[in-house]
């Protein structure tokens, strides 16, 4: 369910959280498969982070949506200008929204495949505002076309466009120091405080930790690392 969704607006189908699957979207949309991929993230314990491959450059969080995830509690909403934020108004696309977030904000660490997808449309929309980018990922049948390959590519069999689907993407990043949750129902991106590039997934971590204990007996939680390739 996008609660930022217009009356009368697109719907996708939901992107499933499977790295396999993101993957295949990510490199074909033009970021190299030799630099960056993503892969599941198995639990909290550290044992299990110290299996991700490391440095992570962002985090995909899926999440259910109800009374106790609406809850949770923000942190500030100042940003650095260099953050690259968009809303969501396409029903379902916030998988890929999560997507562009995450790969907007690591430009200066991968290096996108010169006219490509991410190239052109980042190119595109870097003068916009968030509402902006949010009404030309509306018309842009390019990558509406490559999500609904995308989404269709999954394991599970995807729901009707009827269907509301009560589960949420959201982006996690660390941008001039600080990290953000990236969240395009939200107006703002929401600041949790310091990281840095070596301390980012465990900080991430404790953040996603106070969600999940919301929710202690749902098995709708999913989250996946982008990892640089070194």
């Amino acid at each position: 369910m996008d609660l930022s969704e217009r009356a009368g607006a697109k719907r996708w189908l939901p992107l499933e959280a499977n790295p396999e699957v993101i993957n295949q979207f990510m490199w074909g949309l033009g970021v190299p498969e030799e630099e960056a991929e993503f892969c599941d993230v198995y639990g909290f314990d550290d044992e299990l982070l110290d299996m991700v491959p490391k440095p992570v450059l962002a985090v995909l969080f899926l999440y259910p949506l109800n009374q106790a995830t609406e809850g949770t509690e923000e942190g500030q909403k100042e940003s650095s200008s260099n953050l690259y934020f968009m809303k969501q108004t396409v029903g379902n696309a916030c998988g890929t929204v999560g997507l562009l977030h995450a790969v907007a904000n690591i430009r200066s660490e991968v290096h996108l495949v010169t006219g490509s997808y991410f190239d052109r449309f980042f190119t595109s929309t870097a003068n916009m505002n968030a509402e902006q980018r949010a009404e030309f990922l509306e018309t842009d049948t390019e990558l509406e076309d490559a999500h609904s390959v995308a989404a269709s590519a999954g394991d599970t069999t995807a729901p009707d466009l009827t269907v509301n689907v009560d589960l949420h993407f959201v982006c996690f990043t660390c941008v001039d120091g600080q990290l953000y949750e990236l969240d395009g129902r939200r107006s703002d991106p929401v600041c949790h405080g310091p990281s840095s590039r070596e301390t980012f997934l465990m900080d991430t971590v404790k953040i996603l930790q106070n969600v999940v204990q919301k929710c202690p007996d749902s098995v709708n939680f999913n989250v996946i690392a982008l990892s640089k390739k070194t």
